[in-house]
């Protein structure tokens, strides 16, 4: 076995740190929920064998949209990166990287994937990431300082994907699809909301108005979770009612809503840290879980 030397490891290490880097601005674990949830559309929307050939297509351009716009949303929010201990020692944030450098990245990403999309997929579908694209970076971002209703906006973006997936397939945006985006809405709410209330004295340090760093009791914190919570399981009721599911995802989406909605309503009784930690964990077992159901339970 040969062992490199430390020389050549040291030589090595700048360019592993530098790639490190890059890949660290594409957010890959939070875009993987992106690249996830618009399998599962792309799965339900399938009828035959040829529906598989644009898969890699749609996942490979829907990740380069994803990561484009994370890149680009860590450009706009450098500066606030810096004030905040979660996020400081991001590579634009510990100025690792040089702004325009990151700005040129960002966009090659997200008209690369946009372009693969049209040219590869259909135009909805590309229209679609570009929106994505365009309303997480021009308008969630920007919300993010000014009013405590960004969560709401910035869930339209982060419901999108499984869209995309869907219309990569039917090449149209049908009731099954806008099933899969009312799921995926409402379920943000309160995993968003319960990363808030963890992270609100980062927030806070930011100037980022987030509700639960406005709304100093959590009450309307916790009022907006079980309204979110409780909305989520007739939602996730919708891919049975319109024929895409059978009776066992009915039920299991019924009482994993159920289960939701109980760690939802101890967050909001409670307000703490420690709820709020469950909600959030109950909250990334809770969708693949019913993602997982709803495609072995495809009708």
């Amino acid at each position: 076995m040969t062992v490199a030397s430390p020389r050549r490891i040291a030589r090595r290490s700048p360019r592993m740190a530098r790639a490190a880097d890059y890949l660290e601005l594409t957010k890959p674990r939070m875009n993987l929920l992106v690249v996830t949830t618009t399998m599962v559309g792309y799965y339900m929307a399938v009828r035959g064998r040829s529906d598989w050939l644009k898969v890699p297509a749609t996942l490979f351009g829907t990740a380069l949209c994803a990561g484009g716009a994370s890149v680009l949303n860590q450009f706009l929010e450098r500066n606030f990166d810096r004030l905040m201990p979660r996020t400081r020692n991001r590579p634009l944030a510990a100025r690792r990287f040089e702004p325009a450098e990151a700005l040129g990245f960002g966009l090659g990403l997200g008209l690369g994937g946009t372009a693969m999309l049209a040219l590869l997929v259909n135009p909805l579908t590309a229209f679609l990431a570009a929106f994505t694209i365009l309303s997480y970076v021009l308008i969630y971002t920007p919300l993010k300082r000014r009013t405590t209703m960004n969560t709401l906006i910035g869930a339209i973006p982060g419901a999108i994907p499984p869209v995309i997936g869907w219309t990569a397939v039917r090449g149209e945006i049908s009731p099954q699809a806008l099933a899969l985006l009312a799921i995926l809405f409402l379920w943000q709410m309160p995993h968003f909301l319960a990363i808030a209330i963890l992270y609100r004295n980062d927030y806070a340090a930011a100037g980022f108005r987030m509700l639960p760093v406005v709304d100093r009791s959590l009450k309307l914190t916790g009022q907006q979770i079980i309204l979110f919570c409780l909305a989520l399981i007739p939602a996730s009721m919708l891919p049975t009612l319109l024929g895409m599911d059978g009776q066992f995802y009915f039920e299991a989406a019924v009482l994993g809503g159920l289960a939701f909605l109980s760690f939802g309503m101890g967050c909001a009784s409670s307000g703490s840290r420690a709820d709020a930690r469950k909600l959030f964990l109950c909250s990334i077992i809770y969708l693949p879980l019913l993602m997982a159901i709803m495609m072995l339970d495809r009708a």
